[in-house]
């Protein structure tokens, strides 16, 4: 039987650090490079506003009466949660809004939207004391405001680990020191005098030696380099100023110069003048060098560093003054590099003295992150994380190498330590694009920490937004994580992006990356609040900062789920992913009227509150988790498959039997065009370790499944479901409406519609659905005219608005030259369009546009596409673009494809507007 990783809890000496996941087939393109980290600054907006019973499609012109999905348990105590977003209705609606100093505070560090504030004033000592959160990211300031002490006066910061072996120094050269207590230091430059008071049995003192450039970030390096180069300027001009002199004081004395000794005197004078003038030009620091020394003191072991070549005295930073450092985890203390970097450091010592990790983070990225999940303020309570009762572990997955991208080794490392520490959640705000969803090595080792170790595991679920199918991995790709979108609420809105007149209601970011994924699955778990003002590295020489994306609703959701461990513990229910996961799908607050925007919030904004009642009521069922394995009916498992889930791609031969799915997703037209029958696998999941006589025996659940739609979807009405699960039939007659749309109103039209089979337990109907499954279907425009042209005229936005197309590219086209031309509107107007086509066995093409009109007019851009696909375009005005003017934007969009690839590239030669992701 194969030995889990998780079984042997060490990486005391680091591997080589691979520079791709070995858990992926293709190069990663990863978000998480500070560039493209899960989050963007605030000039990216947006989402639909929707008010009442009928709506606008964003798909199209189709209206109606929305359907109702479920999204909460069918009985709750309270379904309006009337603060939500400091409005006073649902969902943060509200219309007459000012902020005072404590509701600003507030809005900074959002806790009200997810019912956290309301939960921790009721119960005041469930703040996240007793929950251990796993930070995978960037790297967290021990010394960062908020991050020294939880609520109840424990250390906040347990362990800081760096997984990616970035700061790893050699240390396996061992010398002696002589009579004077002097060592010779790995770099070279000078010896070191080692502290008299230091404790080393052994008088074996292990060396190396790191350029310390390589453990600050780009911005922190730059800013030095401008200091240091400033105070270089200074002193080489001081010594051009001396050589100058020197040459008149010469020059004076010596009015006639003929002998050669003077000669080349005068030529030296003048020669050092031009030598210290041209070196300002060829002028290049490639940063201080630091000499390390490790030992051991008889107990644990110990470092010192020598700084004195970042110090502009000469007398700091000397070996002998450090005071020596261990094992973070053992002391909790952490020190700083000098005065002008500002930098906080903490060191691990492994292999028996031979590697020192010098930890520093790659970015702020994850002490912001930290910040949300549980920073604690005791003299502005305002300004605290979600769980400020809540202790961290820092596992730094962003390699300062890299530009702050992960590998595989350094996320392996991190599921490893967050086991070792016996961990109850991991927060994750890192992703990428991926090919095939929920698969990889990685996945499988989430897997088995969640389902084995019981780890909750919340990532983000990406920016790519708005275009749908655009969630990373493995927030928006994993079953076994809980992927979070983001979400901004009018106060957020007012108080932290300082919007003067805010939105109604709360909305999703226009950024937020959409499902669903390639193999139907919903994509996005929860929403949470995607922006706040919190704790950054001190290095940055400020208190906070502003960040928003999902990378920030992730720890919201994450901290929001440390209060409910921690009242768990308290009341001894028994914690599992399985059922915390449960009660957050089923007491979110549906965010938006359409059906489809789920695809969007997922289930809707969490609630803290009202999960933790879900979850004190449901604490005697099960924890079980239910696998959905989908099938097309009338597939052969003996054939080689030639078509799979994957946009109805195909697959050349790269499976041997047709593949499963979580959901469905009929993307291109040829899914469409006639009824299909798929066969569902339902099978219950425990827990690993649950008994089988207690708990798999018994277990036996009536099902009673739904349909959101029954003219769409034709279901079972019931299903008996024990341990070893069951299967039933699902018919989909979409298309057989699609072939009447002409003759039939009730037929499907052009443009995206979402539909979901659910489970309710017959029994207790109040849990609300067990299990969902997620249908999606694309309906593309097919283009008939010649010359192939499709227009979309006046369509109307609003801050906020999206609209979809859906276009069947027609075959042999390879470029579009699109037109957009904007009118109604006397303000800057602020537009992002996306489009994307989901190709077999290649990374999605996808193009990300924002386009500024400062007054109403045309503009026009090319890009690639591939013929015979299903293309989406989606055009969104950002959410805080135009607020303040109450005028409709109109949009006209033109959409000419071409097969004249190099006629359209010589007109339009626009590469970097073209994102690709293989």
């Amino acid at each position: 039987m194969q030995t889990s990783i998780f079984n042997v809890l060490t990486w005391a000496k680091p591997p080589v650090t691979l520079l791709a996941p070995p858990f992926h087939t293709f190069p990663s393109l990863l978000i998480i490079a500070p560039r493209r980290k899960l989050k963007y600054n605030n000039n990216f907006k947006g989402r639909t506003k929707k008010e009442g019973n009928y709506h606008r499609s964003r798909s199209g012109s189709r209206g109606g009466i929305c359907r109702a999905m479920p999204c909460s348990s069918i009985v709750t105590t309270d379904n309006t949660c009337a603060d939500v977003g400091g409005g006073g209705e649902e969902n943060g609606r509200f219309r007459k809004f000012k902020l005072n100093h404590s509701t600003f505070l507030a809005s900074l560090m959002p806790k009200k939207e997810i019912g956290a504030d309301r939960f921790i004033e009721a119960h005041p000592f469930y703040d996240g004391r007793g929950a251990l959160i796993a930070i995978f990211d960037s790297g967290v300031d021990p010394a960062a405001a908020g991050l020294q002490l939880t609520s109840d006066g424990k250390p906040k910061i347990l362990d800081v680990i760096d997984c990616t072996g970035s700061g790893d120094v050699d240390t396996s050269k061992v010398v002696k020191a002589d009579g004077d207590g002097r060592i010779r230091g790995a770099s070279g430059w000078a010896s070191l005098v080692v502290s008299s008071s230091w404790k080393n049995p052994s008088a074996e003192w292990h060396v190396g030696y790191k350029l310390v450039y390589e453990l600050f970030t780009d911005s922190l390096t730059s800013r030095l380099k401008k200091e240091r180069k400033k105070k270089w300027d200074e002193k080489n001009q001081e010594e051009i100023a001396k050589a100058v002199m020197h040459l008149d004081k010469f020059e004076q004395k010596h009015m006639k110069v003929e002998d050669p000794k003077l000669k080349r005197v005068r030529g030296d004078l003048q020669n050092r003048i031009d030598i210290l003038r041209n070196q300002a030009d060829t002028y290049d620091d490639k940063g201080p060098v630091i000499d390390a020394v490790v030992w051991h003191d008889g107990e644990v072991w110990r470092v010192a560093l020598d700084t004195q070549s970042l110090e502009d005295d000469t007398k700091s930073g000397k070996l002998a003054d450090f005071v020596p450092l261990t094992n973070y985890r053992i002391e909790r203390k952490y020190g700083v590099f000098s005065k002008l970097d500002a930098c906080t450091f903490v060191v691990n010592v492994y292999d028996e003295g031979n590697i020192l990790s010098i930890v520093t983070d790659s970015s702020p990225h994850g002490t912001h992150v930290a910040g949300i999940a549980a920073a604690f303020h005791p003299q502005e309570p305002l300004l605290n994380g979600v769980a400020p009762g809540a202790q961290l572990i820092s596992c730094k997955i962003g390699d300062s190498r890299l530009g702050s991208m992960e590998t595989g080794t350094g996320l392996t490392r991190a599921l490893i330590a967050a086991v070792e520490h016996k961990c109850d959640l991991i927060n994750m705000s890192y992703g990428e694009p991926t090919l095939l969803p929920d698969y990889g090595r990685f996945v499988d080792l989430v897997n088995e920490v969640v389902n084995e170790h019981r780890l909750i595991f919340v990532s983000s679920a990406g920016n790519s937004g708005p275009a749908l199918s655009t969630v990373g991995a493995p927030g928006g790709t994993s079953s076994s994580i809980i992927g979070v979108g983001a979400y901004v609420s009018p106060a957020m809105a007012a108080g932290a992006h300082s919007v003067v007149e805010p939105p109604a209601e709360g909305l999703e970011y226009t950024w937020s990356s959409r499902g669903p994924t390639a193999d139907g699955d919903l994509g996005v778990c929860i929403s949470a609040p995607g922006g706040a003002v919190a704790p950054v590295p001190t290095w940055t020489l400020q208190g906070r900062m502003l960040m928003n994306g999902t990378s920030m609703a992730s720890p919201s959701a994450c901290g929001g789920i440390a209060l409910l461990i921690s009242a768990m513990k308290a009341e001894g229910i028994t914690v599992s992913p399985y059922s915390v996961r449960k009660a957050l799908e089923n007491t979110s607050i549906p965010v938006g009227g359409l059906p489809e925007d789920k695809l969007t919030t997922g289930q809707g904004l969490m609630q803290v509150d009202k999960a933790y009642e879900y979850i004190q009521k449901s604490q005697d069922f099960p924890c079980v988790w239910y696998q959905i394995k989908i099938n097309q009916s009338g597939k052969s498992s003996k054939f080689r498959s030639t078509t799979g889930w994957l946009g109805q791609g195909l697959y050349h031969g790269l499976l041997t039997q047709p593949p499963t799915s979580r959901g469905i997703y009929l993307r291109e037209s040829t899914a469409c065009q006639h009824s299909t029958e798929w066969a569902v696998q339902i099978e219950p999941k425990f827990h690993e370790g649950a008994s089988k006589l207690d708990e798999l025996v018994p277990f036996e659940e009536c099902i009673e499944l739904h349909s959101s739609d029954n003219a769409v979807l034709r279901v079972p009405e019931y299903l008996l479901l024990t341990h070893n699960g069951r299967s039933f039939k699902l018919v989909n007659t979409a298309a057989i409406f699609i072939r009447n749309i002409i003759v039939d109103p009730m037929n499907l039209r052009d443009g995206l519609h979402y539909y979901e089979v659910y489970g309710i337990d017959c029994k207790a109907p109040w849990r609300g659905p067990l299990f969902r499954i997620p249908i999606t279907i694309t309906k593309p425009k097919a283009v008939m005219n010649r010359p192939p042209l499709v227009s979309f005229s006046r369509m109307s936005f609003l801050p906020g608005h999206i609209e979809r197309r859906y276009i069947e590219v027609p075959l042999g086209a390879s470029w579009v030259e699109a037109t957009i031309r904007t009118s109604g509107f006397d303000t800057t107007r602020r537009f992002f369009i996306d489009t994307i086509q989901i190709c077999p066995l290649r990374r999605p093409i996808k193009l990300e546009r924002v386009i500024t009109f400062s007054s109403p007019t045309t503009k026009s851009f090319a890009f690639r596409v591939v013929g015979g696909q299903t293309m989406e375009l989606a055009i969104a005005q950002f959410w805080s673009s135009g607020m303040g003017s109450h005028e409709t934007t109109i949009v006209d969009f033109e959409v000419n494809f071409c097969h004249n690839i190099w006629k359209l590239y010589s007109i339009y030669n626009f590469p970097a507007m073209i994102y690709f992701f293989d």
